[in-house]
């Protein structure tokens, strides 16, 4: 539960724009000011019931941009990434040419280079 509460935080980071005016709001209420179902649908003008449905269309609408376009998921692999190589940073010591190679390969893919060497 609160996964995906944190997983819909951040596809609403991610593709909030796409989103109705409405379906903004009524996910901006529920996940960053914690509002109740009742709540969001006093702010909207709606009923609670109303409140949950356009809430459950506006995070089907969040997955299936993510499904189609896959940024999260992106975002989460360079994270990975990143933090790997900051590990290796963090350990080398002197003038490592083999982890500096490894570094760069690593490198590479995040900064659409193709794995060729720029330096």
């Amino acid at each position: 539960m609160l996964e995906d509460r944190f997983r819909n935080a951040a596809l609403f980071d991610l593709y909030g724009a796409l989103l109705t005016e409405k379906q903004q709001r009524c996910l901006s209420l529920y996940f960053f000011e914690d509002f109740s179902l009742s709540e969001v649908g006093d702010a909207l003008g709606v009923s609670r019931q109303a409140a949950y449905d356009l809430l459950r269309r506006s995070e089907r609408a969040l997955a299936e941009y993510e499904a189609r376009l896959g940024l999260l998921a992106r975002r989460r692999q360079e994270q990975a990434v990143l933090g790997r190589i900051y590990d290796q940073l963090a350990a080398m010591r002197g003038g490592d040419e083999a982890g500096r190679q490894s570094l760069l390969s690593a490198l590479a893919p995040l900064l659409d280079r193709g794995g060729e060497d720029r330096i």
